[in-house]
């Protein structure tokens, strides 16, 4: 078996999307895409690590609210999920889906709450662990912007990934069924005052603008796709 058997497999078919939609050099997927089994382990053991990093929240909340805790580990397994399936050959669409949300949503919020709130998180985190939380969670958004390559995002999908992550927005931040919000612990009491607002609204802020964002980019590349694809039909 040659190394690209052993460690992915060769790189699917690339769409001509606008770059907005699809920023990273093909050049870059195609190393993705090559070394997939490579990308699931880093992100398993980022799975691993998330779900210990969150280890104090599972003792505190009932066992029921458990799914809506680890939220960047669980968007690192769904795209070590998604990867796999492709990689075996088995691509699915709504593992995508989940993996683009996640990994958007929780890239992106994750460093927005360490430099709104830097001064607490660098004090407790140290600099070194606030500086890979900052850069591995962009890592997980550079990551995201590969699965177009193997879905184009289809309305059921889409719809499962974005009911999926407004239940968890809900259970974060306004209405646990059970227990208290299951949102990240940040470094301040909730309702502490942060300017006009408070620290939980803040960070609600965050996470509602970022529950939207990857469903804009989803259908985005779900209506960029099928354009090229009713050109590529004219033109034949």
């Amino acid at each position: 078996m040659d190394i690209v058997g052993a460690l992915g497999r060769d790189p699917p078919d690339c769409e001509a999307l606008p770059r907005w939609l699809a920023p990273l050099p093909e050049a870059l997927e195609d190393v993705a895409f090559r070394f997939a089994w490579v990308i699931v382990l880093i992100n398993l053991v980022g799975t691993a690590f998330g779900f210990w990093y969150y280890r104090f929240q599972f003792r505190e909340l009932p066992v029921e609210m458990w799914p809506f805790i680890p939220d960047s580990p669980g968007a690192t397994l769904l795209i070590a999920a998604a990867l796999a399936a492709w990689a075996l050959g088995r691509s699915n669409d709504t593992l995508a889906a989940l993996a683009f949300f996640g990994n958007i949503k929780l890239g992106l919020w994750t460093p927005y709450v360490l430099a709104v709130f830097w001064p607490a998180f660098l004090a407790g985190a140290g600099p070194a662990m606030y500086a890979f939380l900052f850069v591995s969670h962009l890592g997980m958004v550079l990551q995201a912007f590969v699965l177009h390559r193997i879905t184009d995002f289809p309305l059921k999908a889409v719809g499962i990934a974005t009911a999926w992550y407004t239940v968890d927005l809900l259970m974060d931040y306004f209405v646990p069924v059970l227990g208290d919000v299951t949102h990240t612990a940040i470094p301040y009491a909730d309702a502490e005052p942060w300017f006009t607002t408070t620290v939980l609204q803040v960070a609600a802020a965050g996470a509602v603008v970022l529950t939207v964002v990857p469903l804009f980019w989803a259908l985005g590349t779900r209506i960029a796709t099928l354009r090229t694809r009713v050109g590529d039909d004219n033109a034949a």
